[in-house]
């Protein structure tokens, strides 16, 4: 009886000193205005948790505290650069987007500066790589840059990469720029067409004669690395992959260093690829969407190995900037993928294994905003950037984070 009795006391005692169970966080998804009036932002890149530089298509390269909101415009920026506004201004040419569709449309062109890029080794070089649409005789054409970031100016600055030819239309640059974890530079060019029938007898995205519609691969100083996949000796230096369309995302992922890009289709046929040294896309010739054009019929290319996508949609997403998520607030999200979208305002939430996509969570459905790129802070934190068809100085910086914390 007494054994029962002490028994009984030291089971009560465990009960008072067990720890109590740590409640389950659930995720509750919400959205933070933290900096607005910005004229369609495109990327963001933090000098700190308080600080970045940030990209705006119809505008300049900004300095921004996101504490105090205070916006500095970054001096010395080429004057090579082209963006919609001047466009606009000018006389419209035949051929360069359908006349049917409404004078609002324009402003959805993609022009402008596009990404801004941190040199893996920023703290100790200040040098930053900076994507943008620029003029030339001809029209317009994807540039990368690499400079100097100093007193509020951009210096010492050296052309890496210019997508000739130039050509009329504001659209389809790429523009998408990553560091692998080979140290080296890797930057999307659109295809720069916005109607199949205009294809050339060799798709542009498919002539390895031809800047566009490709994935490249350089140095940090733009020279070719010696390792790059070899296509043939009439290629134009420094291709890593072909048959792009126009792709503006891409991104590394953490724990393995695989770089993922997304691909917007015509009719459908939106994509999230992984890349492959030497892969060969498909756009026009296969595609898992459809053509603008109904008469458009692309060429057979007997014996080319296509390189399928990992994911396309069935509807319209325009998928843009995108970034794996590592952050502590939503614990569920370790490791996913998040992609924006410009159509319908989209934001996509993607549970991968290895390199299959598991399930996907559409985001905010009930609080839509055109997104172009997502971004994650040092310190784990994940912001949007978002732009306004209506009123093109009314982009924002959105945080989002989760109110059940």
């Amino acid at each position: 009886m007494k054994q029962i009795i002490l028994l009984c006391l030291l089971y009560c005692m465990s009960c008072q000193t067990a720890p109590k169970p740590t409640p389950i966080r659930t995720e509750n998804p919400t959205k933070e205005v933290v900096v607005d009036g910005l004229s369609r932002p495109w990327s963001m890149a933090f000098l700190s948790e308080e600080e970045v530089l940030l990209s705006e298509k119809d505008g300049d390269l900004l300095r921004i505290n996101l504490e105090t909101k205070k916006k500095v415009p970054i001096k010395g920026f080429p004057q090579d650069r082209f963006d919609s506004l001047l466009y606009e201004k000018a006389k419209f040419r035949p051929g360069t987007f359908p006349g049917s569709l409404p004078d609002s449309t324009k402003i959805t062109y993609n022009a402008g500066i596009l990404e801004v890029l941190l040199d893996p080794n920023y703290e100790q070089n200040q040098q930053l790589y900076i994507s943008y649409v620029a003029k030339g005789e001809g029209g317009s054409t994807t540039k990368v840059i690499r400079a100097k970031l100093q007193n509020d100016s951009l210096t010492n600055i050296e052309p890496l990469l210019l997508a000739l030819p130039f050509s009329e239309g504001l659209f389809h640059y790429g523009g998408g720029m990553v560091f692998g974890p080979d140290g080296k530079l890797y930057v999307t060019v659109g295809e720069r067409l916005f109607n199949e029938k205009d294809q050339p007898a060799i798709p542009i995205a498919q002539d390895v004669t031809d800047r566009r519609g490709k994935i490249y691969r350089l140095n940090p100083d733009g020279s070719i690395p010696e390792d790059n996949p070899d296509f043939g000796a009439e290629a134009v230096s420094g291709l890593y992959a072909i048959g792009i369309r126009a792709a503006q995302g891409i991104t590394r992922e953490p724990r393995t260093g695989k770089l993922w890009f997304s691909e917007h289709g015509t009719m459908q046929g939106d994509e999230i690829n992984l890349l492959q040294k030497g892969g060969n896309y498909g756009w026009p010739v296969v595609t898992t969407g459809g053509y603008r054009s109904k008469e458009y019929q692309p060429p057979k290319m007997e014996g080319t190995i296509f390189t399928a996508p990992t994911w396309y949609w069935l509807q319209t997403v325009a998928p843009t900037g995108l970034c794996f998520y590592t952050g502590d607030a939503f614990p569920g999200w370790k490791n996913n993928l998040i992609v924006p979208g410009l159509s319908r305002g989209s934001l996509w939430r993607i549970q991968l294994e290895g390199e299959t996509v598991k399930s996907l969570e559409e985001l905010f459905v009930d609080n839509r905003q055109r997104a172009r790129k997502v971004v994650q802070s040092p310190a784990g934190e994940l912001y949007l950037l978002t732009e306004n068809l209506q009123d093109r100085r009314n982009g924002e910086i959105v945080r989002i984070f989760n109110s059940e914390q």
